[in-house]
């Protein structure tokens, strides 16, 4: 379901899309996906194009760019109400007053040690910025090119689109400290850390030690879906069933724990999954965007006005 990376896992996106109906109270007004049907008619289309151009070319920047996403709204998202205990533990509970601003984009935020040498895809998004530029000085915000882009990229891999609601605008500040405290770690569990390592498959686990050794090849990529790497599918949750999670976190997700029932569904109903991932992408562009007069529309993706 998802290519190649490195720690942290892009699939933290995954493993936490399934708890966004747990979410209260989040959703913010002022967004339609009709945003820039008169200001900027061509501005789907173009990043579009140019995530689909950039997928063609390495299947693994698909994953990257949802990545994108899921880390510039989960750093400063708003008051998260009613979360179960296994989410409420990788977020605390009142933050800042947004969220998918943009924010990933600057320098203090992508030098974060969650997202240095991490968070990958920049080059795609100025890409896009400097054609939107070009069509409609001044119109699109990054914080909308980072959330289109990322259904964009699912479809790219063979996944199920969404409506993505738009009119976010940008953040003209960011905190390395909330990237580091907020985002979801790979070690995360879901009640007590318990060590299953020694649970999983012994040849999935050499060939995991062969790849990735105890000293160096910290550079080393490895396969976080062994079986689908390069489409965006249900059979991550096969894996977890098989106990061939790559990181902690994801084998924690089947471990006999409140989960386990979603993974079994999801590992026999692709519809389900995607239609669910699909539903939770929405609610997560919502997270307390800067919308009207707030913000601004960054004329550099990587720097404030």
């Amino acid at each position: 379901m998802a290519p190649f990376f490195s720690i942290p896992s892009i699939l933290t996106t995954v493993k936490f899309f399934l708890l966004f109906s747990f979410l209260v109270g989040m959703v913010s007004a002022h967004l339609s996906s009709t945003f820039y049907a008169t200001s900027c008619p061509n501005s789907l289309s173009t990043i579009k194009s140019a995530v689909d151009s950039a997928v063609s070319s390495e299947p693994r920047m698909g994953a990257s760019l949802l990545r994108l996403h899921f880390h510039d709204c989960f750093v400063n998202a708003s008051h998260l109400n009613s979360l179960p205990l296994y989410f409420s533990s990788a977020l605390s509970t009142n933050i800042c007053l947004h969220g998918c601003d943009a924010s990933v984009l600057l320098d203090e935020e992508r030098q974060a040690p969650p997202n240095k040498n991490s968070i990958r895809g920049f080059e795609v998004i100025d890409t896009i910025k400097s054609q939107l530029e070009d069509l409609c000085p001044g119109v699109v915000s990054c914080a909308d090119i980072l959330a289109v882009a990322a259904r964009d990229s699912v479809v790219a891999l063979d996944g199920l689109g969404w409506t993505v609601e738009l009119g976010r605008r940008d953040s003209a500040t960011a905190s390395g400290d909330a990237a580091s405290s907020n985002l979801p770690s790979p070690f995360s569990s879901l009640s007590e850390l318990i060590n299953n390592f020694s649970n999983k498959d012994s040849s999935f686990t050499t060939s995991l030690q062969s790849n990735c050794p105890s000293t160096g090849g910290d550079s080393n990529l490895a396969p976080l879906d062994v079986t689908s790497s390069e489409s965006f599918d249900n059979e991550y949750f096969n894996n977890l069933i098989s106990k061939k999670g790559l990181l902690h976190s994801d084998q924690q997700l089947f471990n006999g724990g409140s989960t386990d029932s979603l993974v079994n569904t999801y590992s026999t109903n692709s519809e389900s999954f995607l239609t669910d991932f699909a539903n939770a992408m929405v609610k997560m562009g919502e997270l307390s965007p800067l919308t009207g007069t707030s913000g601004q529309i960054r004329t550099n993706c990587n720097k404030a006005n």
